[in-house]
């Protein structure tokens, strides 16, 4: 599960001061010498969903070659996320960064983003939930067609409707491919996102709770349709962690 300021979410995430006598930290994602961090925290966008009023302006990448890339988002988003993701989407270095985009009028999306000719650069984008103060919480990234392809897996709304939605990354873009309600990986408030992706032997699959938070269940994607498995009952965030590490 990931947690805000510092667990795993996707590939493994470290803290980084940001910068000197700062007390915020800032979350970040490292793969295969590359690094993404969040910076520039801002209250701007107050919606408070992971427990406290900061969101973050502007995402740095730097990388083993040297290169140092900075990008600032403008005055009506935020990133409203724990940490950048890092994963090879295009199997092309370097690695892309996934994030959670808000705007204020909008709410969340899903962007992807990638540096193009020196810069961070927009790759692909799923449209905004279109409601302010709307989110979404990323599940994970992984192989969930079986094509040999990295897709991408979150809960629109975990405390609404809880829709567990499935992108495919194809020629630079994002396409859904399945989607299921009455799932949950957060808790409005929490300081975490619950869950994530596991593969037991059998293929990956989707760690979440039900939208009411008594049950454990993991969801695979077959021929096209998610389909649901009960692992239990939630009794605290150790579940996750049992289910994840294939005990359940």
């Amino acid at each position: 599960m990931a947690a805000r300021g510092g667990a795993t979410v996707g590939a493994a995430l470290v803290l980084a001061a940001w910068g000197a006598g700062a007390e915020v930290p800032s979350p970040c994602a490292e793969l295969d010498g590359w690094r993404a961090c969040y910076e520039a925290p801002t209250d701007r966008y107050p919606h408070g969903v992971l427990g406290d009023d900061l969101e973050w302006g502007a995402l740095r990448l730097t990388g083993p070659d040297g290169r140092d890339l900075m990008l600032t988002l403008p005055e009506d988003r935020v990133f409203e996320d724990l940490a950048p993701r890092l994963a090879d989407l295009d199997g092309v270095a370097p690695p892309e960064i996934v994030t959670v985009e808000s705007t204020q009028q909008g709410g969340a999306a899903l962007s992807v983003w990638q540096v193009d000719r020196g810069s961070l650069r927009p790759y692909a984008r799923t449209a905004d939930i279109g409601t302010r103060f709307r989110w979404l919480a990323p599940v994970g990234i992984a192989d969930l067609t079986g094509d040999g392809g990295l897709d991408i897996a979150y809960v629109e709304t975990p405390h609404l409707a809880g829709i567990l939605r499935v992108w495919t990354f194809a020629a630079g873009g994002l396409t859904e491919v399945a989607n299921a309600a009455g799932l949950s990986n957060h808790r409005i408030g929490d300081a975490t996102i619950s869950g994530g992706i596991r593969d037991c032997g059998t293929g990956p699959e989707m760690i979440t709770a039900d939208l009411g938070w008594t049950r454990v269940v993991a969801t695979r994607l077959a021929d096209g349709a998610l389909v649901h498995r009960d692992l239990g009952s939630l009794e605290g965030l150790s579940d996750f962690d049992d289910a994840l590490a294939c005990r359940r």
